[in-house]
């Protein structure tokens, strides 16, 4: 229940001040830079407490119960201390040289003490146990769309099994009708390195990423828009960077989507994309990354067969520019410091040509 309270939630209400001072929540999923194209709303308020998917409901239900609960019990102590403070001050110099009268074992402050706060914990057991059972053992649809999501230092490497299609940092999937079709998602979740965490607070809550274990979790969400995440579990120097973007479209713009990304790139005509894709070639290049129809076929590394239609660079950290894509390529320690992207020393003219041919990559 712990993870499901905890929010990145800016506004200085009730639940959202109880929500951060019952633990610490990493604020990077604020941070990603906006998308490239402003037609998609980007809901960049990662916020528990609007929910738009059907598992983020399921867990904001309970959570208004713990929040009234820790609000009461906020209020009963600070309303007792500040009655002791005022009704046993001391009234004058006299006072101050006289000790209290001193009482021992009282049986009813120590049955009040222990009864209320384990009646307090067995009801918060049995709220939060039904909407576990609620999530975890909800009835996919056979026809939910499969997603597996292979959590990288640092980056999130996304495979639809069904589809064909393999991308990166970016999850597209089709929306949802409350009173109509349902479009569920399915996600498996692995790690290839260490445990990650996935969030994105207003579609589901915390599942973790970990070695040699398979996770799963789904999402149902009810709005079209760009919806932001990140990794919730400390994975190293760069965990604050490991963004991630659900992009939930429309039934038709899902399609269109999954038909461009199951057609190969097409051939570089322009004469400093064609030297690109040979310095991609001769370069370390091809030893990490995958470019579907080419002699790329690295699998350490993000696929890059469609990365000029990802609208961020590195997980999150930039928006995907030609501008920002020369300085990564440049120096990726610039945006992320620690990165396995290796700085390849390319001259300003590789820098050129690389850029020119990733930009054809769509």
């Amino acid at each position: 229940m712990v993870r499901a309270v905890r929010s990145l939630f800016p506004q200085w209400s009730v639940p959202a001040f109880f929500a951060m001072a019952l633990s610490f929540v990493p604020g990077a999923a604020w941070a990603a830079d906006p998308a490239p194209t402003p037609t998609p709303q980007v809901h960049k308020i990662a916020d528990m407490f609007q929910p738009l998917s059907k598992p983020a409901e399921l867990i904001l239900e309970p959570s208004h119960l713990v929040l009234l609960i820790s609000l009461a019990i906020f209020l009963v102590v600070v309303g007792v201390l500040v009655y002791v403070l005022f009704k046993f001050r001391p009234h004058g110099p006299a006072d101050l040289l006289v000790e209290p009268p001193q009482i021992y074992g009282s049986y009813n402050i120590e049955m009040a003490w222990t009864v209320i706060p384990c009646l307090i914990v067995f009801v918060l057991i049995l709220v939060t146990t039904r909407s576990i059972v609620e999530i975890q053992d909800a009835k996919i649809e056979e026809d939910a769309l499969t997603i597996r999501l292979v959590g990288h230092q640092w980056w999130w490497e996304i495979h639809y099994p069904e589809l064909g299609i393999v991308t990166a940092n970016e999850i597209h999937v089709p929306v949802s009708e409350r009173n109509g079709k349902r479009r569920q998602t399915h996600i498996i979740l692995e790690s290839a390195d260490v445990i990650h965490s996935f969030w994105v607070p207003q579609l589901a809550g915390k599942t973790d990423l970990v070695p040699n274990r398979v996770n799963h979790t789904w999402i149902e969400p009810f709005k079209t828009g760009i919806f932001l995440g990140n990794c919730a579990e400390y994975c190293g120097t760069q965990h604050a960077n490991m963004l991630l973007r659900v992009i939930v479209q429309e039934p038709e713009d899902f399609e269109k989507w999954v038909a461009n990304q199951k057609q190969p790139p097409a051939e570089p005509r322009a004469e400093l994309a064609v030297q690109g894709r040979k310095d991609f070639y001769a370069l370390a290049c091809i030893n990490c990354h995958m470019v579907n129809g080419t002699m790329a076929e690295g699998v350490f590394g993000p696929d890059l067969t469609k990365f000029a239609v990802r609208q961020t660079l590195g997980a999150g950290v930039a928006p995907n520019t030609p501008e920002h894509l020369r300085k990564w390529l440049h120096d990726p320690d610039h945006y992320k410091e620690g990165s396995y992207m290796p700085d390849m020393k390319l001259s300003p003219a590789q820098l050129d040509s690389l850029v020119a041919y990733l930009e054809t990559l769509k």
